[in-house]
């Protein structure tokens, strides 16, 4: 059995992950915002983790935030065509990269006893979805309108239902909304 996939990210209120050169500036807006403390459900859903398969250029971005190391000692796969790809020494005790098909990649996973994987990353969670990978997909809607850049979602094959979990609020304007995937066995 695959290990259940869930995507756990923020995006803009018109639906981009990244400025179309891959920067999250407009993220530190909201920053001010937030009270110390609280991480918005992060943690909580990183309590559920097992794995995570993280896009190279995504993997680059939390390398560069300097600082702590966001993930702890939770597994990151860095998901990458690029086979001489280095991984920083800083993390190489709990980071491994893999370039396999995301059900290839899965299947191996899932034989180490994995359970539940994080999967990040705009084009990575795109071909997750691709193979009908991902089972529960939880947004932070940061209340700014960038106007263009990189979609969390595009083109696919065909429709995706989803049912609606539940959604939260905070005072200082993020919203967060969670679904799960609906299969036609479901």
């Amino acid at each position: 059995m695959r290990p259940k996939c869930s995507i756990y990210i923020a995006t803009s209120l018109d639906g981009f992950i990244s400025r179309l050169d891959g920067g999250i500036d407009w993220l530190e807006v909201v920053d001010p915002l937030i009270p110390a403390g609280e991480d918005c459900g992060f943690a909580e859903h990183m309590a559920t983790v097992d794995a995570m398969v993280m896009g190279r250029e995504t993997f680059e971005t939390a390398v560069g935030f300097g600082g702590e190391w966001p993930y702890g000692q939770t597994r990151i796969v860095v998901w990458t065509r690029q086979t001489d790809y280095g991984v920083p020494v800083s993390v190489a005790d709990c980071v491994t990269t893999s370039g396999e098909e995301p059900a290839r990649l899965l299947e191996s996973l899932a034989a180490e006893g994995v359970t539940h994987v994080y999967v990040d990353g705009g084009l990575t969670i795109r071909s997750f979805l691709a193979e009908d990978l991902i089972d529960e997909i939880t947004i932070t809607t940061i209340p700014m309108l960038i106007g263009e850049g990189r979609p969390l979602f595009g083109p696919l094959k065909s429709d995706i239902e989803l049912e609606f979990l539940w959604s939260r609020s905070w005072d200082f304007g993020l919203v967060q909304t969670k679904y799960a995937v609906r299969r036609s066995s479901d």
